[in-house]
């Protein structure tokens, strides 16, 4: 069962693709999108992220941090950021323990080994506003995400 809105994020810290640890508690004061795609090298999973790069402006605009997450190692993730011209959205390995972060926020898919594909809006203060679990196969909407971002809600 996914994250309910209204349930508090743990504390987290994990490497992202530039080789930096992005630690949850260093992002309070924005909001947080996680943004969970099941597999890098996958097209509708490549889609999904370079809609968050396209719209990294508007999201600090919003004081918004997008985090690209999936359990796929950093060697993996530094390589399709470097593919898909990821240059300013961090993409997060979750791959040890293996998805740790998808597990503790109840979007592991236990038999597949991978996330759901998931958009979880953080406020400021650290608790889910939005949930979103999306059909494997389905690419998000960027425009309901930042409609989402923007209501906060």
């Amino acid at each position: 069962m996914a994250i309910k809105v209204g349930e508090q994020v743990k504390e987290f810290s994990l490497t992202d693709h530039f080789g930096k640890q992005v630690k949850f508690s260093d992002l309070k004061g924005k909001k947080v999108l996680l943004s969970f795609h099941p597999l890098a090298w996958t097209s509708v999973c490549a889609l999904q992220m370079q809609a968050l790069e396209a719209n990294f402006s508007e999201f600090q605009k919003l004081n918004t941090v997008a985090l690209g997450l999936s359990v796929d190692s950093v060697p993996s993730k530094t390589a399709w950021a470097k593919e898909l011209g990821i240059k300013n959205t961090s993409l997060v390995a979750d791959f040890w323990p293996h998805g740790g972060l998808a597990q503790e926020l109840g979007i592991f898919r236990e038999k597949d080994g991978i996330s759901e594909r998931a958009n979880i809006l953080v406020d400021e203060k650290g608790f889910a506003v939005w949930v979103k679990v999306y059909p494997i196969a389905q690419l998000p909407d960027i425009k309901e995400v930042l409609a989402a971002v923007k209501s906060g809600k």
